[in-house]
């Protein structure tokens, strides 16, 4: 069994680096680890499952998706599933394609194993991890059919927005491993990040909006609405979805 899911200490989800003078190098994240304990379940979820649907960070190997799935069906990556609910309910309704997600929060990586394991899935994967250094270090160029980012943090605060994980160079990172014709899909519900968003994307070496009028697409139905969602459309709040295509 893995033991970094053992106790309740967070793992090492991000890897330092070490400057010239020997000092660690300052990174800038586009998440804050959240303190949380394991619920029971979600415990004996990790030490049952992550021997065969979890991933541990290998900056050193690159993933197979052939062997790691046994078949050769199209792979999604989800970056930041949160708890998996609507990440576990994609994955179930569509059994021809592959599902790796990526959160760094052990309660929601626990909490989506125990989804995982309630309807008995076989075409999911999850990592405990940061997703850039996953990208850079484990994904083979060219190999994902989708990538979806769901509500990420917005980061709200003008002085916070380099925080922001969608920027020109990561969507360059993204355009390296996606196939071609494979599709980056966005959601938020911060209007502001949705400009940014769609600002970043359009101006992208080598993508094409799949809007008809370049702007923002109509929630897809494979996309589950949450029931935070839902709730911040009662109260009148907006939701922005894009979907790009990668052309180059």
């Amino acid at each position: 069994m893995n033991q970094k899911f053992v106790n309740n200490d967070q793992p090492n989800i991000m890897t330092s680096q070490i400057m010239e003078d020997g000092r660690p190098k300052r990174q800038i994240r586009s998440f804050v680890l959240r303190q949380g304990r394991l619920t029971k379940g979600q415990e004996q979820a990790l030490a049952k499952l992550w021997p065969t649907c979890g991933i541990d960070y290998n900056n050193q190997q690159q993933l197979d998706f052939h062997q790691l799935f046994n078949n050769d069906n199209a792979t999604v990556l989800e970056i930041g599933f949160g708890m998996g609910a609507s990440f576990v309910e994609m994955a179930s309704k569509q059994p021809n394609e592959n599902y790796l997600g990526i959160e760094v929060h052990r309660p929601g990586v626990g909490a989506c194993l125990m989804a995982i394991d309630q309807q008995h899935l076989k075409n999911v994967r999850v990592m405990c991890h940061d997703a850039v250094e996953v990208l850079e270090n484990m994904i083979p160029h060219a190999s994902l059919s989708k990538v979806q980012i769901f509500f990420p943090d917005p980061w709200h605060k003008a002085k916070h927005n380099k925080r922001r994980i969608i920027q020109p160079e990561f969507i360059q990172l993204l355009r390296s491993k996606l196939k071609m014709g494979g599709m980056i899909h966005l959601a938020t519900d911060w209007q502001n990040y949705a400009e940014h968003m769609l600002e970043v994307l359009t101006h992208a070496p080598g993508f094409q909006n799949l809007s008809l009028d370049n702007g923002y697409v109509a929630r897809p139905e494979y996309r589950p609405m949450t029931k935070f969602e839902k709730r911040g459309l009662n109260l009148g709040h907006g939701v922005w979805d894009l979907q790009f295509c990668r052309v180059e």
